[in-house]
């Protein structure tokens, strides 16, 4: 039996955070109902949007999965995007809701809160179960380039540091309170302070995922390519340059301008642009498309090619470093006059 792809353990493991987050949002609520805290409950509201953006993130990453068609022929990965900027939505509203329930409380002067020891070891054991699967996530995430995963993963991350700040705000409560000391308007405070909080992260994942939509370049990525191309490059690539790296989903999709001899052969590029590719890929990942468009040198690069030509005009002094700038200017040599 082969083993499963990446998108495959991505795409499992989302029904896993689809499934437990049901249990979860369960669980909070009957702590909620319980203990009558609206810290609590701002725990369990955020965990309805939990579910929601987890189905949304199993949806995105079935459609991620289906191969490139005519309509679609660098595939469905950008769905994981929407997906994600759904998802960061959800959150953002998540915490508005959180910090009106919470106004009410204060307004109202309702800081009722009961049986707060069982209800604080229902949150433990959930915010537990939260960061496992969270941290999980945003490591399978990164690692595959599944974004739909790691916004899941830095949700439910969100939803532990939530989580863990109500614990010890409600745990000095309980422990005020059996001195005789009465701290329950702590409860919406603390509420009213991690439902900003919650608002913020929804931003920022709202934020990556736009980014993402826009094909804001990636300098990291770029780095990266960079340093894979330097490092397998011969004499004859002499520059590259017209680099782009956009993520689609899971894939990586790498274009790029190189400049060959002008003596090659169509068949002598055909050959050195095949092995290129090939071997960035490998350097890269298995979910890569890679490709490189080939150009006839000039004489503005006789310097950095070492081999006989007729139009050589200068002789050769060093192999032309490739740096992030000079990679992904549009035109090939546009930092050559300023070596000189």
């Amino acid at each position: 039996m082969d083993s499963p792809t990446p998108m495959q353990r991505n795409f499992n493991f989302q029904k896993v955070i689809a499934a437990v987050g049901a249990l979860i949002m369960v669980a909070k609520f009957f702590a909620y109902i319980l203990t009558g805290s609206v810290a609590i409950l701002t725990d369990a509201l955020e965990s309805i949007v939990n579910v929601v953006a987890g189905c949304i993130g199993l949806y995105a990453l079935y459609l991620s999965m289906q191969p490139a068609d005519r309509e679609h022929p660098y595939g469905h990965g950008k769905v994981e995007l929407i997906s994600s900027s759904i998802e960061g939505t959800l959150i953002s509203v998540a915490g508005v809701l959180i910090i009106f329930e919470a106004l009410e409380r204060i307004i109202l002067g309702d800081f009722t809160v009961r049986s707060l020891d069982i209800g604080l070891v229902i949150v433990a054991l959930a915010a537990l179960a939260d960061f496992a699967m969270g941290y999980t996530a945003i490591r399978m995430g990164q690692s595959s380039r599944s974004m739909a995963l790691e916004s899941s993963g830095r949700h439910l991350c969100s939803d532990t540091y939530s989580s863990v700040g109500i614990l010890i705000g409600l745990g000095l409560v309980y422990g005020l309170s059996l001195f005789g000391i009465d701290a329950y308007w702590l409860d919406p405070a603390m509420a009213m302070f991690f439902g900003a909080i919650i608002i913020y992260t929804g931003l920022k994942v709202v934020y990556k995922a736009f980014s993402g939509i826009m094909d804001t370049e990636d300098k990291d990525l770029i780095r990266q390519v960079t340093r894979c191309i330097n490092r397998i490059r011969t004499d004859e690539v002499i520059d590259v340059h017209h680099l782009r790296v956009t993520i689609y989903g899971p894939v990586l999709h790498v274009d790029a301008h190189m400049v060959v001899p002008g003596t090659l052969t169509v068949a002598e590029t055909d050959v050195l642009i095949s092995r290129f590719t090939e071997e960035t890929s490998s350097m890269l990942g298995n979910e890569v498309d890679i490709t490189f468009m080939a150009e006839p040198c000039d004489p503005r690069f006789c310097r950095y090619c070492r081999r006989g030509c007729p139009d050589r005009r200068d002789e050769f002094t060093e192999i032309k470093h490739l740096h992030t700038d000079a990679v992904t200017d549009a035109e090939p040599g546009d930092d050559l006059d300023h070596s000189r």
